[in-house]
């Protein structure tokens, strides 16, 4: 066998240790599917206004293309309130999100 010499390495290419160390333990990245599921579970208000704009405008569409125009027209409407609904749910999940990152601090 032939003798190995080790190489000594220069003190800046081993700097990403120092770091490595300084960082701490490595923090695991959460999964796209995890990331919903907790976000679902945060405000699942969000989720259920989604489903709810969706029921509406898909049976305000088949309404219109059955030539019920006011049940149409009366889908279309709940699908703005729903939307409406969403769009209240995100803010009011936003502001408590931000009221318990501040609580904590």
């Amino acid at each position: 066998m032939a003798n190995k010499t080790e190489i000594p390495l220069p003190a800046e290419d081993l700097d990403w240790v120092q770091l490595r160390q300084d960082l701490g333990p490595v923090v695991e990245v959460e999964t796209t599917k995890e990331k919903l599921l907790r976000k679902i579970n945060e405000n699942p208000l969000v989720p259920i206004g989604c489903l709810a704009t969706t029921a509406a405008l898909t049976a305000g569409l088949y309404n219109f293309r059955t030539g019920n125009r006011k049940m149409s027209q009366f889908m279309m409407r709940t699908r703005i309130a729903a939307q409406g609904f969403t769009v209240l749910a995100l803010i009011v999940g936003v502001v408590m999100t931000y009221g318990d990152k501040k609580s904590t601090k």
